[in-house]
């Protein structure tokens, strides 16, 4: 019996075991999230891109998916966003993806679609909306005509036309993924972009098959899941990032996620990517170290998909932790990776082991 405990204390999986998910394997679980830079002249990655994306390969994480690259000019939030609507773009991304490559680390991307929250400013400038008809201002697109800020202009309501427009852009910047060297597809289903408009009742209000029903609201998301898989090679791994809950009754629910993740396993996504909220405006919600960890937990145990978690995941020990107790399968770390690049090579010293460092760099060890 003591053997036993024994034996599976020594096959714990930790922050710094491998997972391997379909034709790659990760050397530890931790992921750079998706972070948006708003950087871009018309979505092209530049040296900015290039240094802080390569620097966190150099950090030593595992897997690094870039800032939501818009499928469509209109797609983007603000007019700084980097793309992936044109075959130009290709050339900087694959530069990226390769010294990633270089530097022991997978690159992802994460496609989307902002929806009713497209044609902002950047947050740095005041993040408000700008008006379509005004410099760097256009129509948004979303399942309904309702704003995410009564006081904003509204967006006009998709017609199957327009659907089926954006279920191409899906699937075209899924094969440019390919050609830029990505070896994993994230779909940002969450924070209130089209995606999670089409799932949540507060911004879905229509009456047609992808409005109405937990059925026809998911089959937004199906459809681009299926578009996408055409161009996508099967091999490689797809994540989807969800907002697992609204906060709000009556809106989207954790039941909800774990409903649609059990569809999802079915339809070949591998991971579901576990943050919240977004979609409606002026919720409160307590924060606090992990406080978004349950639902990655209960998506995990209740659907039997991999999961990733995030929010306000700061310290090594408390990642390793969520990690040992079966909480998620990775780590998504966001401002944690913007304030220590190295974020994973401190967390191996704190944690003691012994990983790899880049030879540049050795001398530095701890």
């Amino acid at each position: 019996m003591l053997l036993t405990i024994f034996v599976k204390k020594q096959f714990m999986a930790h922050l710094f075991s491998p997972l391997k998910i379909k034709n790659i394997e990760l050397k530890n679980r931790i992921v750079v999230s998706p972070m948006c830079e708003y950087s871009s002249e018309d979505g092209f990655a530049n040296d900015w891109h290039f240094v802080h994306l390569g620097s966190r390969a150099i950090g030593g994480a595992a897997l690094i998916i870039t800032e939501a690259a818009a499928v469509s000019p209109e797609g983007r939030i603000t007019f700084a966003d980097l793309g992936i609507y044109k075959d130009e773009h290709i050339e900087k991304l694959k530069q990226i993806t390769d010294f990633m490559h270089a530097h022991g680390a997978y690159a992802g991307t994460q496609l989307a679609h902002a929806g009713r929250k497209a044609s902002h400013q950047q947050p740095w400038t005041g993040g408000k909306q700008v008006p379509s008809g005004e410099p760097n201002g256009w129509k948004s697109y979303a399942p309904s005509p309702v704003a995410f800020i009564e006081s904003e202009e509204a967006p006009l309501e998709l017609d199957k036309a327009g659907i089926e427009k954006i279920k191409a852009d899906f699937k075209a910047a899924a094969a440019r993924a390919v050609k830029a060297g990505f070896d994993v597809i994230e779909l940002h289903g969450a924070h209130g972009y089209l995606i999670n408009e089409f799932l949540s009742p507060v911004s879905n209000k229509r009456t047609d098959n992808y409005g109405g029903s937990f059925e026809n609201r998911i089959r937004f998301l199906l459809e681009v899941i299926e578009s996408v898989q055409e161009t996508w090679p099967k091999e490689n791994p797809l994540f989807v990032r969800l907002s697992t809950t609204e906060w709000t009754e009556g809106a989207w629910t954790a039941d909800d996620s774990v409903a649609l993740a059990k569809i999802l396993k079915d339809k070949g996504v591998d991971l579901v990517d576990c943050s919240t909220g977004g979609n409606i405006a002026g919720v409160k919600i307590a924060l606090k170290p992990g406080y978004q960890v349950e639902f990655a937990e209960k998506l995990r145990k209740e659907s039997g998909i991999l999961t990733g978690a995030v929010g306000l995941i700061t310290k090594s020990h408390q990642a390793d932790e969520i990690i040992r107790e079966g909480e998620a399968d990775l780590i998504f770390l966001a401002r944690e990776m913007l304030r220590d690049p190295y974020f994973p090579l401190r967390a191996a010293h704190e944690l003691g082991h012994e990983v790899k460092w880049p030879v540049q760099y050795e001398r530095a060890k701890w």
